[in-house]
C-alpha cells in the first residue's frame, strides 16, 4: 500500500489538488503495477512565509502574485 506525501505551498485550488492526486495515483499505478484503491496521498500544505530560497522568503520574492494563481 503506497503512501505518498506531497508538500506544497498553501493556496492551490481544490481543482488543482484533485488534478494532482489523480496524476499521482495514475503514475503510481503505472510505475508499481498496483491498484489505485491501495494508494494513499497526503497533501501537506505550508505557508509561503515559511519557505525561503537563496535567503529570501518566498512571500517576499513573489509578493501578490500567488493570491490569484495559486502558484
Amino acid at each position: 500500500m503506497p503512501f505518498v506525501t506531497v508538500k506544497i505551498a498553501r493556496g492551490h485550488s481544490i481543482e488543482k489538488k484533485r488534478h494532482l492526486v489523480e496524476a499521482i495515483t495514475n503514475a503510481m499505478v503505472a510505475a508499481l503495477d498496483t491498484k489505485p484503491e491501495w494508494i494513499t496521498i497526503h497533501i501537506d500544505e505550508f505557508e509561503r512565509e515559511n519557505w525561503a530560497v537563496n535567503g529570501i522568503l518566498h512571500c517576499d520574492r513573489h509578493r501578490g502574485r500567488h493570491d490569484e494563481t495559486g502558484r
